[in-house]
């Protein structure tokens, strides 16, 4: 049955037979403790918010299909050190062979308390001292900056930037940490004058959002945005505020590709590539549990800014 022992055709035959009639299907908790692997994968991924967003989904997604090529399932563990009953027993028990970690903050405890146990996990997003660890990960400071740099090419001069939720930012939450640090850079590389919000994942939040970056500096015509979930509120604001995108107002950011066209017009945008980071952690992960002493390696991605119909010259 496991094709590893040599038999004639007729026994292989015969054996397949019998499964076939007695619809028998191998025991998973037996076969764990017969050779040390329970073909399992933990998803260590507590939602950032109090949902999960467009682009969080994908990123699952994107875990479960490739785990799946690979012959593994796929036990998803809500939660972390900061209430860490099914993170412990996740371990504890040795209900995976090993984890991928998301949502990752800069000083993460969850992979602190991993490497200290000597878990074997791969993080997608990194921490602010990822050395030794196996990561794979989107640069989001050069992300923001190329969309400050593409809208200054257009000629805007006054910015806003549209964050995460103030907590998230607090918590550090790699993305929006980073993302904060690269558009400051380069709207000081650039001279230009901006103002950077934080905003709640959420329709509403955006919109209300849009309403506010106007009343601040109604010079304002160009913004940024690290926050896909808040994008369609954003549009609706700037609409009620009698702004056209991109006639008068252009809007650029960091998104997944299906997320950036579900609005109208279609975001100009640094598309976040949730399959491949989902492909490349598992990928990663298969490879340090097939051999335990590899040294950590490490993918950062930063892809290109896909032009669409949200920007235009100021």
């Amino acid at each position: 049955m496991s094709g590893k022992r040599p038999v004639s055709e007729e026994t292989r035959r015969r054996v397949q037979q019998v499964i076939a009639e007695l619809g028998y299907q191998p025991n998973a908790s037996a076969r764990a403790l017969a050779n040390g692997r329970t073909r399992t994968l933990g998803l260590v991924f507590p939602p950032a918010g109090h949902h999960y967003t467009g682009m969080q989904l994908d990123f699952i997604g994107s875990v479960v299909e490739a785990a799946a090529d690979r012959d593994y399932d796929v036990l998803l563990s809500p939660s972390g050190m900061d209430s860490d009953c099914s993170f412990q027993r996740l371990l504890a028990e040795r209900r995976v062979d090993g984890a991928i970690v998301m949502e990752i903050r800069l000083d993460d405890d969850r992979v602190s308390h991993l490497n200290e146990v000597g878990f074997p996990f791969v993080t997608i997003g990194r921490t602010a001292h990822p050395d030794g660890t196996w990561w794979v990960g989107i640069d989001h400071a050069a992300l923001a900056a190329a969309c400050v740099h593409h809208l200054a090419d257009l000629g805007h001069r006054t910015l806003a930037l549209v964050n995460r939720p103030e907590q998230l930012l607090k918590a550090g939450y790699e993305s929006a940490r980073r993302g904060l640090e690269g558009f400051t850079k380069a709207v000081a590389e650039r001279g230009l004058s901006a103002r950077t919000y934080n905003c709640g994942d959420d329709a509403l939040s955006g919109q209300l959002c849009a309403a506010r970056i106007l009343r601040d500096d109604p010079a304002t015509t160009a913004l940024v945005t690290l926050n896909e979930a808040a994008l369609g509120g954003l549009y609706r604001g700037l609409a009620e505020s009698g702004r056209l995108v991109p006639g008068d107002f252009s809007v650029t950011g960091v998104a997944a590709a299906r997320w950036a066209e579900t609005v109208t017009p279609p975001l100009t945008a640094a598309d976040v590539p949730a399959e491949q980071l989902g492909r490349l952690a598992i990928d990663l992960l298969a490879e340090r549990l097939d051999d335990p002493e590899s040294i950590p390696r490490s993918r950062l991605l930063a892809p290109p800014i896909s032009l669409r119909s949200s920007t235009g010259p100021a």
